[in-house]
Parts: C-alpha cells; sequence; structure tokens
C-alpha cells in the first residue's frame, strides 16, 4: 500500500467512494450523492485550510480509500479539535487501509499542534468502532436517533483522541 496527497485528479474515485456510502450504507447520514462541483468545492476549502486529504493506492495503483479532517465545530475555541472520516473502497476493506489512514491523519494532527481528534461513528459501525479502540479512541458519548435513513432511526457514537499538543 502506497500512502499520497490527494489532488484533483483524485476526486472522482473520492466522489465515488462518498457516493457508494451515502446510497448503500449508513457511513454517511446524507441522501443525495455529491456531484463533481460539490466536491471541487470541497477540496479547494481542505486546500485553503491547510488540511491533509491523504489517499491509499494498492500494488497496482488502484485507489483504496482516502481519510482527512476538518474542524469538529466552528468556534474558535474548538480550533483545537477536529473531526476526522475515513473511507475505505468497499473491494479493499478488511486488509488494513483504514488502520494505514487513520494512523497517518493522528500524525498529521499532532504535527499540526491539534489536541483531539473526534470520530462521529454509527453505532452499527462495528468494524470503524473496533479500528478507533484498537487505536487508542475511547467511547465518549451516544446521540440516539441522530438520523433517519432507510426508513429507520439512526444511533451515533463519538469516539475521541486526546493527542500531544504544545498546549
Amino acid at each position: 500500500m502506497t500512502l499520497i496527497e490527494c489532488g484533483r485528479s483524485h476526486l472522482e474515485a473520492i466522489r465515488t467512494i462518498f457516493n457508494e456510502a451515502i446510497l448503500n450504507s449508513t457511513a454517511l447520514y446524507d441522501y443525495e450523492p455529491r456531484t463533481r462541483e460539490t466536491m471541487q468545492m470541497w477540496f479547494e476549502a481542505k486546500q485553503a485550510a491547510g488540511l491533509p486529504l491523504l489517499g491509499l493506492l494498492d500494488e497496482t495503483g488502484a485507489f483504496m480509500g482516502f481519510g482527512t479532517y476538518g474542524p469538529f465545530r466552528p468556534h474558535a475555541a474548538y480550533q483545537f479539535s477536529v473531526e476526522h472520516s475515513v473511507y475505505v473502497d468497499g473491494r479493499f476493506r478488511g486488509r488494513g487501509a483504514g488502520r494505514v489512514l487513520l494512523e497517518e491523519l493522528i500524525k498529521r494532527a499532532v504535527q499540526q499542534g491539534r489536541h483531539m481528534m473526534i470520530g462521529v461513528i454509527d453505532a452499527e459501525n462495528t468494524a470503524s468502532i473496533a479500528l478507533h479502540e484498537r487505536l487508542g479512541f475511547q467511547h465518549c458519548g451516544s446521540i440516539r436517533h441522530a438520523g433517519y435513513k432507510f426508513g429507520r432511526w439512526l444511533d451515533l457514537v463519538l469516539y475521541q483522541r486526546l493527542l500531544e499538543s504544545p498546549i
């Protein structure tokens, strides 16, 4: 596996992964697939804010998945807290791609002086919960009926990891 910095050329692969999650899972609480225009704006916002957007390629160069983080909340006092996202193409799940991406995001967050990372996970996503626990994240809250998708209420769990930071 090869870790890369994603550029514009990776946006279609990222969009494909996002849209699969939107249409077929509760990993993302959206209803409408992402458009090319939406992805362009999302990418530009990541770049402007200096936020990481990492990708992972397999040995043949196929795009396996991506990870990023962004502000946890928009208010100034939250500037040291980030919410991360890791998505892996279904063809590559169970091969450690999510772990590689999340470990690198943790390193980047430390390098950027962040103090806390939080993952907001669908309560039924046992694979993501297990990954977070293996990497030192701790359950810090649950929100019942946070979303409604596929004709049912969805619960969220929050997992956080405190990081070594200069403050």
